[in-house]
This record gives C-alpha cells, structure tokens and sequence, in this order.
C-alpha cells in the first residue's frame, strides 16, 4: 500500500470545485501525462504538486499555450537551474504569444471597424427606402 498523507491530496472531486474544471478534464490532464495524481483502486489523490501544475496548465491554456509547450514547460521545472531555463523558456514563449495576441486584436479591431461601416451604410440605404415608400 502507498503511505500518503491525505491530509495533503485532494480527490478529484475537491480538485474540480477548486480549480472549476471536470473530472474529465482532470483524466485528460492526466492521459497527456501533465497530471500524475496517485492511483489507490479507482480512487485519484491529486498531490501539492498536481495541484500546483493544474494551476500553471490552467493559466497557460488562458493564454493561449499548446499543451505541448505546457509539457515542455513543466518538464523544464525539473532541471537543476533554479528554474532559470524554465523561466527563459517561458518569457519567451509568452512574448511570442502576446505578440499573436496583440496581431489577433489589430486583426479584429479592424474587422469590428469595417462592418460597423457596413451596418452604417445598411442603416442609411434601409432609410433611404423607408423614406422613398412614405
């Protein structure tokens, strides 16, 4: 039997509530090898650790990170650097992601512009009609 302490896992219950995702998200997590909960039976124990990798899968999914640079990222915590690669890995990563999140917004501000000018000139050519049929 594995000695753990409970007081320090959360089942997969609790990590849903908390982290406000499903169970099958967590198993996904966990098939992609991003998770590593304890197995007892059934049963997953989700570790500090878990946890903490949840938080940064999480955040990196809200900006836009593949789960490919997520693993890679995860996996660089383990180098013995004080996590310098790790951390240079990441900023570089998140540079070239703001630079894509802000080229998106350029791209989208310019669509939100152009058919505002459309909707503009349907308002004036519906008035223009309306006026013509009174």
């Amino acid at each position: 039997m594995i000695d753990v302490d409970l007081t320090e896992t959360m089942g997969i219950r609790e990590m849903c509530d908390t982290f406000e995702v499903t169970a099958r998200t967590l198993r996904f997590y966990e098939s992609k090898e991003l998770l590593f909960p304890i197995r007892i039976g059934q049963r997953r124990l989700f570790t500090k650790r878990d946890r903490a990798r949840l938080k940064l899968i999480l955040r990196g999914k809200r900006f836009g990170f593949s789960l490919e640079e997520i693993r890679q990222l995860l996996d660089l915590y383990s180098t013995d650097d004080q996590q310098r690669t790790q951390l240079i890995r990441t900023h570089e990563i998140a540079h070239e992601r703001l630079n894509d999140m802000k080229r998106q917004r350029d791209e989208l501000e310019e669509a939100i512009a152009d058919l505002e000018s459309q909707l503009d000139w349907a308002d004036a050519r519906i008035q223009e009609l309306q006026d013509t049929n009174d």
